[in-house]
């Protein structure tokens, strides 16, 4: 009988046994993507689990025999797979095809969960790589032009974007919105110097794409910010191994080649999967300016998967040179281009005949970096490790080191004694009166002699050196508790820590040039009154004004935070709390001016030239600010959600307004503080998803350094300490006309003004106060976009326009510039081969259909006088018309 028992008992337990099959795989979408947060589940079960970041899955179930595994996505169809469980492991990948709309999209940025946009309580934008790689944009203003609530310049060219946030007011560039990597910002303190974060990185096509998400949560993971969060998400490798080649040309000379790469490493059961990517390109635009658009950049992955986690170790390389375009004069009233000496319609003034500039310094000779342009070399590297110690609990952390030397050559043509054109007569007399005669010859070519009534202009050039070195690193924890009544709490708490380093030193210089396109430099030699003979300009330089700041600054910043994001029934709820404190130098240097010889074997050719004189001025800042955030929505329908959000976020001003005292070590630092409010509603079915919402934005304490041409020199001017208010409503919509057709747009009104302006006169040491109640400078009331886009998976075609409303150039509110429409015309077709994933597409597109003259911007150097308008206007045009056609490899 025992022996029967045991028997029995063995029996059991190795039925048991056999019974337990692991069941694991990979979710991914019908272009490969991972799709992370998918539902898993045997039918008539309650054994299942979730994809994770990468797509992948795992499980255990006691259930033997036939069974229907059934894998889930909101937004697409689903798919059951049929399966035969009896006790060896099974691997299962699944792809899914779409069907749903943008707001079914999963949240990757400021969530410790996976859910979809029209789940989540706060406003989110995204667009797919497959989408920006079908606009072969110039910038990233081109690409997040049409994200809702954002006004994007791109007059400069491919780099320095301006980039402005509804109901905020700002100089431009990225201050209230960090621009992030795989969750990490580019640059951690902004405002160290005056460079933008797009000039350390440019999107490739190794990114499954782009996130803005705003309000709400931005102002508590990671970074932090205020107004919201730009996140680029890279491709990492799979099992699945795949390549891209995408071939880009456009005229003006265009040549640019992206590529991707991604697989596995080692053998069939390797758990090391690799990811390589970058571009590289040649550009003469897209103005010429005689000066090319050039440079590469990698970047790469690889990760290590494990049972409970991944590690992915990842870098960037770039060594990139891309020309950039200031405001130019333009005809007063109309606004219009102005032609040149050889007729045709000046579009800049940045000549390539400046390629190679030199003078002697005090310090030795410059060599100027203007022929760079926006010129930055170097890149980063970072560690990110995810582990799950148990399905409720799991710890996740960022590190990364990033290191570049960037210099900004910044042509401010048009900027001097003579920054309108004006004959060379006239401008001889203007400068030398009752001169007794002059020679003006070109620099360049056969240094032909100008005629009397051609063109010429003052121009003025700044070298930016901007080196910038970045150590930061974030680490969280988050814990699932699962409730009485069903619902589910996920608590995070977690910190963030950053160091920055930068320089802050500028070189200036002014030149005399004819005006046409590509300028030829004008030398010009006069006789004065007296008799006297004097060179004026030598190599188109008539001013050699040297070097003008000789600033390096640092700052420290650490962050500690609390998460809530909280599911009960219909309601999801997200709380949390952040705390921060930072301390900074910046050590400001001397400088002095000495009389130099310009031209060594000519003695009489003296010239004061400034350069450092080795002194420095220090003071340190230190302050402490925390955020709040508070967000709900509720599933009113299956189609319809209401949500709101409620934040104070805050932000530390740009540590290179606070100019050292003497006598003072440090100087007040106070966090600006930031109100947003937000109410709406997320609608999704078949046929239609969209949003709308009404929003409030106050800022209080905010501080701006207004930059101007003083004396010849580009100058910090005034500091002013502002408050303003926003109220506006958005909307968005995306309606399926018919299979493959969609229409979609979105539209933003704002009503915004200032109400506290004070104006510290930097030069003079002076206070104003101004402009209350003005609209903010360089923000519209109205924008939006709208687009018909066709998609059969073969044949794909789009049609769309970005609307920019009137907006004023400054505070002052004197000029408002007209109107600007953007229009984008594409199309392209796919050769395909199902059974093995290989496939070309053809393209063509074209930027600016329409041709349009908009200004982008007045003249925001003018200084806190704000800009007229009389014989000449000066402002940025947008960029010309250009067209592209690609051609896109996958294999």
């Amino acid at each position: 009988m025992k022996k029967i028992i045991f028997a029995v008992i063995g029996l059991l337990i190795s039925a048991s046994s056999f019974a337990q099959t692991d069941i694991s795989g990979t979710v991914t979408d019908s272009s490969g993507e991972p799709i992370p947060g998918a539902n898993i589940l045997i039918t008539g079960s309650t054994s299942g689990t979730t994809s994770d970041f990468d797509g992948n899955f795992t499980f255990s179930t006691d259930l033997t025999g036939a069974q229907i595994l059934r894998v889930s996505y909101i937004g697409f169809t689903s798919v059951d797979k049929s399966l035969d469980l009896n006790g060896t492991a099974q691997t299962v990948n699944v792809v899914l095809q779409e069907g749903g709309q943008q707001l079914d999209e999963v949240v990757l940025t400021a969530s410790s969960t996976f859910r979809s946009q029209k789940q989540a309580p706060l406003s989110i934008s995204s667009v797919k790589m497959k989408e920006i790689t079908k606009l072969s944009a110039n910038s990233q203003a081109d690409i997040l032009r049409s994200v809702p609530g954002i006004t994007a310049e791109g007059g400069g060219g491919e780099t320095a974007s301006n980039i402005f946030v509804r109901g905020l007011p700002s100089g431009g560039q990225y201050v209230f919105n960090p621009l992030q990597y795989d969750g990490m910002p580019l640059i951690s303190s902004f405002g160290l110097n005056s460079s933008a974060h797009d000039v350390y990185a440019r999107p490739d096509i190794g990114f499954k794409g782009v996130e803005f998400v705003r309000g709400g949560a931005a102002v508590l993971y990671g970074a932090g910010s205020v107004a919201g969060i730009i996140n680029y998400t890279s491709k990492t490798g799979d099992t699945n191994p795949g390549n891209i080649i995408n071939i880009e040309v456009a005229n003006q000379g265009r040549i640019k080649t992206d590529f991707y790469s991604g697989g596995q490493l080692g053998g069939e059961d390797s758990n090391t999967y690799y990811a390589f990517t970058g571009f590289v390109r040649h550009d003469r635009g897209p103005i010429d300016v005689g000066l090319p658009t050039k440079g590469v950049q990698f970047r790469g992955n690889i990760k290590k998967k494990f049972d409970n986690g991944f590690f992915t170790l990842s870098g960037q390389f770039i060594d990139d040179k891309a020309q950039f375009y200031l405001p130019i004069p333009l005809s007063g009233g109309s606004r219009e281009r102005i032609n040149g000496n050889d007729g045709n319609p000046v579009e800049q003034l940045l000549s390539g005949d400046l390629a190679n500039t030199s003078f002697n310094t005090p310090g030795g000779t410059y060599n100027s970096p203007i022929a760079d342009g926006v010129a930055t070399t170097g890149g980063y590297i970072m560690g990110d490790f995810n582990y799950r110690f148990e399905d409720d609990l799991k710890l996740t952390s960022k590190i990364k080191y990033a290191n570049y030397k960037h210099n900004f050559a910044l042509y401010v043509g048009g900027n001097g004694a003579n920054g309108n054109p004006i004959t060379l007569d006239n401008y001889v007399e203007s400068i030398a009166p009752g001169n007794l005669g002059y020679t003006a010859a070109y620099q360049s070519g056969s240094g032909s002699q100008i005629n009397g009534n051609d063109l010429v202009i003052d121009n003025l050039h700044v070298d930016r050196l901007r080196p910038m070195t970045d150590y930061s690193g974030e680490i969280n924890l988050t814990k699932s508790i699962e409730t009485a009544n069903g619902g589910n709490h996920n608590i995070t708490v977690g910190s963030y820590i950053a160091r920055t380093e930068a320089e802050d030193v500028n070189y200036q210089y002014r030149v005399l040039t004819e005006f046409n396109n590509n300028p030829q430099l004008v030398n010009l030699n006069y006789t004065d009154a007296g008799g006297d003979n004097v060179v004026y300009s030598q190599g188109g330089l008539y001013n050699r004004i040297g070097q003008t700041a000789n600033n390096f600054l640092s700052q420290n910043r650490l962050a500690l935070y609390v998460t809530d994001e909280m599911i009960l029934n219909k309601w999801r709820f997200d709380v949390g709390f952040r705390w921060e404190h930072t301390d900074g130098i910046n050590s400001r240097g001397g400088i002095m001016s000495e009389t130099v010889y310009t031209t060594p074997d000519i003695t009489s050719e003296l010239s004061d030239v400034q350069t450092a004189d080795g002194s420095f001025l220090r003071t340190e800042v230190n302050a402490s600010a925390w955020a709040l955030s508070l967000a709900g929505l509720y599933e009113l329908t299956e189609t319809t959600n209401l949500y709101a959000n409620f934040s104070k976020g805050y932000f530390f001003p740009q540590l290179r307004g606070f100019a050292p005292v003497p006598g003072i070590s440090e100087s007040p630092y106070d966090a600006e503080n930031i109100i947003q409010f937000e109410a709406g509603a997320k609608f999704g079915n078949e046929k239609f998803s969209g949003s709308v919402a009404g929003y409030y934005v106050g800022l209080k304490d905010r501080v701006s350094i207004r930059q101007a041409i003083v004396g010849g020199q580009l100058i910090d001017e005034t500091r002013a300490e502002q408050n303003t208010r926003t109220i506006g409503l958005e909307a968005t919509g995306d309606y399926s006309i018919a299979q493959y057709l969609n229409l979609r747009g979105n539209v933003t009104y704002q009503d915004h003004e200032i109400t506290k302006n004070t104006d510290f006169d930097l030069v003079n040491g002076t206070s104003t106060e101004a402009n209350v109640g003005n609209e903010l400078a360089r923000q519209p009331n109205l924008l939006g976009g709208l687009g018909l886009y066709y998609d059969n998976a073969a044949f794909d075609a789009n049609f769309g326009f970005n609307y920019t409303g009137a907006k004023f150039t400054d505070d002052t509110n004197n000029i408002e510039l007209d109107a600007i429409t953007i229009g984008r015309l594409g199309a392209g077709y796919t050769f395909s081969k199902e059974d093995n994933n290989q496939s070309v597409r053809l393209g063509v597109s074209v930027f600016n259909l329409f041709d349009s003259d908009g200004i982008t911007e007045g003249n925001p150097r003018a200084g806190s006088a704000g800009q007229t308008e009389s014989q000449f206007f000066v402002g940025r045009p947008i960029l010309p018309r250009r067209l592209f056609v690609t051609a896109t490899f996958n294999f």
